[in-house]
């Protein structure tokens, strides 16, 4: 069972985070409600199982909770891919979400890397800043070291790209972790 557990706790935020690559149940609670059912999005699509509660300084603003998460969750993935053996490595998925479509493509590379082309129309959704979308991108593909292209080729309603961008994170995702050999997907026999 490809798992980790991992607890985080700085002077911004604490967060206890469970993550099983096979699945299982999807219980999460960061204290920003669209934010929760974005990763609650995420995991549905990946096939993951995730815990995960946050207590953050929201009274300063959510970027230190999503940031946070992001790192937490990139570390707590790239435990649970272990030596990456047998992974298929690479994926890619189109969303639609009424008007907005939105691309990601990634690699497991073990070389991070972000590119991240998605205007956001509005400032806020919810309680959400929608700036801090490609901040979570960024500290997840950079704690993990995923190669991770993502963009929104239409798109009027910041909820609508937002959502399309995790839902398709986690269909490409759900793909590229999946065993699918022995060795390791590299011609350098190493990630």
């Amino acid at each position: 069972m490809r798992t980790s557990q991992l607890t985080r706790t700085t002077k911004e935020t604490d967060i206890r985070l469970s993550l099983a690559l096979e699945g299982g149940e999807v219980k999460v609670n960061t204290g920003i409600g669209f934010f929760d059912h974005m990763l609650t999005a995420f995991a549905f699509y990946g096939g993951l199982g995730l815990e995960l509660t946050v207590q953050g300084d929201l009274e300063v603003d959510g970027h230190h909770t999503v940031e946070d998460v992001g790192i937490v969750l990139g570390q707590a993935m790239k435990e649970a891919l272990g030596d990456r053996k047998g992974i298929r490595r690479f994926a890619s998925a189109f969303i639609p979400m009424d008007e907005a479509l939105c691309f990601t493509a990634l690699d497991f590379s073990n070389r991070p890397f972000l590119v991240f082309d998605a205007e956001m129309p509005q400032p806020m959704i919810g309680t959400y800043d929608s700036c801090l979308t490609e901040e979570f991108m960024r500290a997840f593909a950079v704690n993990i070291g995923l190669t991770l292209h993502m963009k929104c080729h239409h798109g009027k309603n910041a909820h609508h790209i937002t959502e399309a961008l995790f839902k398709s994170l986690g269909v490409a995702v759900k793909e590229a972790v999946q065993i699918t050999g022995t060795g390791v997907t590299s011609t350098k026999g190493v990630l």
